[in-house]
């Protein structure tokens, strides 16, 4: 921007009067008509030929047209309307251009005139010199009033940078609009067209379901009334025989029943006799509650028996009858212990029973459970409860990692349905999700609290020991992280199971 101001600098004249720079362009020959106030202020301004509205005419304009038509305006016909109001305010914006030009010619032809007339009055005096003061003065005032009508140029330019940016943007949501619409006005057809085939689907089939019943209408009724009056003639000639019948089959399934309960209690007796005769005469006996949440222990039958226990090779089975193959329960090669004279039946072994070989100065003792280990009655239903939730949190305390003793305070052990996670605050020992490198049972050896300690293998480098607060937080523990592995076609067990 070009800005007049007086020269305080004494020029030279020179001989004769410089004319004006031939590269200014003038719109006309002659000054507009305009008159001069007090201060050299312009009264009256030039009319300049009006090329359209001003950009806030447009702006009201179009925002009232808008306010009309919004109630009857599709998403359509809104998306044109933003494009023709972007391609107005692209038009207004080279507008503006053209008159940052015209501004910018004017400042030079102001600056120009004004050189020409400080020569002019050092050149005359008299009445042509106030003349040519008065037409300084005139130039200068022409210059003001154009420095304020560019500054009205600059905020009318940003208005319409403005306006353009904020209807680009809408014209592109009305766009994303009219796509979205689109879809979903197709697959609302799509969805009734697939409700209108099932319709006609339905409706054929009910047409021929109709036929074909009024075509074996008169069959089915006359099979129904054969059916009914054999019926009858069976009550009318044969009731009393029939219903004695029955009772005769309720007395005798009632009998069956009275035997094969007297058989089995027979059956167990002979087991408990035999079992207390082979005790007498057996080394070694088992102690303990034969149910979930117990211990089992292994003595040596006489106190005054020189067979030392802890010297005697202990491997535990597990079968589903005393007839049956048994399996081996297997111990974790980092458990202190293991294979000892103490076990804590878990949720896998409910329903089996259990026998323990051992293995003293070269012979072998096996000892077995009275019977199938007995289920914990509020097991099933705790598991049923926890189930419905995401996650189950266990208050655990470290006993053993990697096989050496461990003293830690209280953990959390997180069994979720897609993986375990082992954590304490902020900080996690281990969080791994269900896989075939993972193991989880009850622990098989001679620790310090067996029924309330599980194993843990995240994975084939790390192993924990985990005491909880009680056996059935250890029993809930194991039965609900083996369902959830179960879901994720992963068979939780202990080693070699």
């Amino acid at each position: 921007m070009t800005k007049v101001c007086r020269e305080t600098e004494e020029r030279t004249i020179p001989e004769s009067v410089l004319t004006v720079s031939t590269d200014v362009s003038f719109a006309s020959n002659h000054f507009p008509p305009y008159k001069l106030g007090p201060d050299n202020e312009i009264v009256d301004e030039p009319k300049q030929d009006e090329k359209g509205p001003s950009v806030e005419e447009t702006v009201e304009k179009e925002s009232q047209l808008l306010s009309d038509q919004h109630k009857r305006l599709s998403v359509r016909d809104l998306a044109s309307k933003f494009d023709k109001n972007l391609s107005t305010a692209i038009s207004l914006a080279d507008e503006a251009k053209l008159k940052e030009v015209a501004s910018l010619e004017g400042h030079v032809m102001l600056k120009k005139l004004r050189d020409a007339l400080e020569y002019m009055r050092g050149r005359t005096d008299g009445q042509n010199k106030e003349d040519v003061e008065k037409a300084i003065s005139m130039v200068e005032a022409l210059a003001v009033k154009l420095t304020q009508n560019e500054g009205e140029l600059i905020q009318e330019k940003f208005e319409v940078k403005k306006l353009g940016n904020f209807l680009k943007q809408a014209s592109e949501d009305a766009k994303k609009l009219v796509n979205h619409e689109k879809s979903f006005a197709c697959a609302e057809i799509e969805s009734a067209r697939a409700v209108v085939l099932r319709l006609r689907d339905a409706f054929e089939e009910q047409e021929r379901s109709s036929e074909a019943s009024r075509a074996q209408g008169p069959d089915v009724e006359k099979m129904v009334e054969e059916v009914q009056e054999a019926r009858q003639i069976k009550r009318m000639h044969h009731p009393t025989k029939v219903m004695g019948m029955q009772h005769e089959l309720h007395g005798l399934r009632n009998r069956i029943q009275e035997k094969y309960m007297n058989s089995v209690k027979l059956h167990q007796e002979i087991a408990t006799i035999k079992r207390a005769e082979e005790s007498k005469s057996c080394p070694f006996v088992l102690e303990g509650t034969q149910s979930l949440g117990s211990c089992l222990k292994i003595r040596v039958n006489a106190p005054d028996s020189a067979i030392d226990l802890s010297n005697c090779s202990i491997q535990w089975y597990r079968a589903a009858c005393e007839t049956s193959r048994r399996e081996a329960i297997s111990v974790h090669i980092f458990l202190i212990g293991a294979n000892q004279s103490v076990y804590a039946p878990e949720p896998f072994d409910v329903g089996r029973i259990l026998q323990a070989d051992i293995l003293s100065n070269g012979q072998k003792v096996t000892v077995t459970t009275d019977g199938p280990i007995n289920p914990d009655a509020v097991l099933q239903s705790r598991i049923e409860s926890l189930m419905k939730k995401s996650n189950s949190e266990f208050s655990v305390v470290i006993s053993q990692m990697n096989g050496q003793d461990y003293a830690s305070r209280s953990h959390v052990f997180t069994v979720g349905k897609t993986r375990i996670k082992l954590s304490r605050g902020w900080i996690t020992k281990a969080r791994e999700i269900y896989s075939t490198s993972m193991q989880l049972c009850g622990v098989r050896g001679n620790v310090k609290a067996p029924t309330k300690s599980l194993l843990w293998q995240p994975r084939k480098s790390l192993t924990f020991t985990l005491t909880f607060e009680s056996e059935q937080e250890r029993n809930t523990a194991i039965a609900l992280a083996r369902k959830y592995a179960f879901d994720c076609n992963v068979s939780l067990l202990g080693p070699d199971d």
